[in-house]
Parts: C-alpha cells; sequence; structure tokens
C-alpha cells in the first residue's frame, strides 16, 4: 500500500515536472517569438517614418546629441576653453532652396543627387565667456538622404548669430564635423539601428 502510494507520488511528481517544463517551453518561445517582431519592428519604425516626423524628434532629441558631442570634443589640456550648450532645437522649414545658394557648384555629393530633402531650422545655446553667460541662434541647413538602410546625412550649412538679434548672422558655412553636425549624423545612427523611440 505504502509502496503503491510512493509511486503513485512519484508518477505524480514527474508528470508535473514534465508539464512544467513543456509550458515554459512554449511560454520562452512565444516571448522569444514576440521579442524578434517587436525588434524588428522598432529597428524599421525610424528609418520609415515620412520627414515631417523624423525632423520633429530628431530636433527634440537634437540638444542632447549635441552636448554630448560638445563633452567628448573638449580639449582638456586647455586650462580656459569656451564651448556651447545647446538648450533647444525647433522651427522646421522643408521649404527647398536652390542648392547652388548653399553650396559649391562643384560639390557632386549634394548636386548630383535628385533625392535630397532639405531642412532649415533653428538652436538656441549658450556660451559662458568669462562667467557671463552669452546666448546664440544657430541657423542650419540640413540635407538628407533616404537610402534602403534609412536617412543619413549629405551635409549641413550653419550660421551663428547673437541672440537677441544685433548683429547679421556669419556666411553658410559647411558645419558636417562640428558638434551639430556629428549629432545629427550620431542620431540617424542610432535611428537605423532602432534605438529612438517614437
Amino acid at each position: 500500500m505504502v509502496k503503491n502510494r510512493n509511486r503513485n507520488q512519484n508518477y505524480l511528481l514527474v508528470l508535473t515536472s514534465l508539464w512544467i517544463v513543456v509550458f515554459n517551453t512554449f511560454n520562452y518561445a512565444g516571448l522569444a517569438a514576440n521579442s524578434i517582431v517587436n525588434n524588428k519592428k522598432s529597428k524599421t519604425s525610424c528609418s520609415n517614418q515620412d520627414l515631417a516626423t523624423l525632423t520633429t524628434k530628431l530636433l527634440e532629441d537634437l540638444p542632447a546629441y549635441f552636448n554630448r558631442a560638445t563633452q567628448r570634443a573638449r580639449r582638456l589640456d586647455r586650462p580656459v576653453e569656451i564651448y556651447s550648450y545647446m538648450l533647444v532645437a525647433g522651427k522646421p522649414d522643408f521649404t527647398p532652396l536652390p542648392l547652388q545658394s548653399w553650396t559649391d557648384e562643384g560639390d557632386k555629393s549634394v548636386n548630383g543627387t535628385k533625392e535630397v530633402e532639405q531642412i532649415f531650422f533653428t538652436t538656441l545655446e549658450r556660451q559662458y565667456v568669462k562667467g557671463k553667460a552669452v546666448q546664440l541662434q544657430g541657423f542650419h541647413r540640413l540635407f538628407l538622404t533616404k537610402t534602403e538602410s534609412g536617412w543619413r546625412m549629405s551635409m549641413i550649412y550653419s550660421q551663428t548669430g547673437d541672440y537677441p538679434k544685433q548683429k547679421p548672422p556669419t556666411p553658410p558655412r559647411e558645419s558636417s564635423n562640428t558638434a551639430v553636425g556629428q549629432g545629427v549624423k550620431t542620431w540617424l545612427r542610432d535611428c537605423r539601428a532602432g534605438s529612438v523611440r517614437f
């Protein structure tokens, strides 16, 4: 009698263990499949956005990317260095201008591409000069192209002026390697990698 009871308990224990293993296997398989689907969606969601939605999110995130690029570029061996903090970026305008007015006529990277999208936007930056806060306004014309893998920056031109306005802004200069250009490139890279959430 005792042997039969022990045998039944062993069978019950084995069946329960098997049921737990089978249940967890299907459960984990389902979670893994959902994770793969969600991962694919997140990786493609940014790259598939229309230009206006993409730009809105880019400008929302750009101050953080700009400030990180500025911090990485600081030369710590200098006792005093003036660098900018971006406070806000906004006011996008998608009205295209003739490319020759912003680029060199011989610049084939932009002039030879028909699918170049132009975004004009402004930024507000702050510098500290001798302990005094100075605010600057940036005027940027960004050239983006859409590839199979997502949006990429062709180039960016920038002007800087006082805020509030006192003097005319500087002439447009190619700024792909400045903090604003590096910030845009890094954001677009994160966008293509699926790290940006909309």
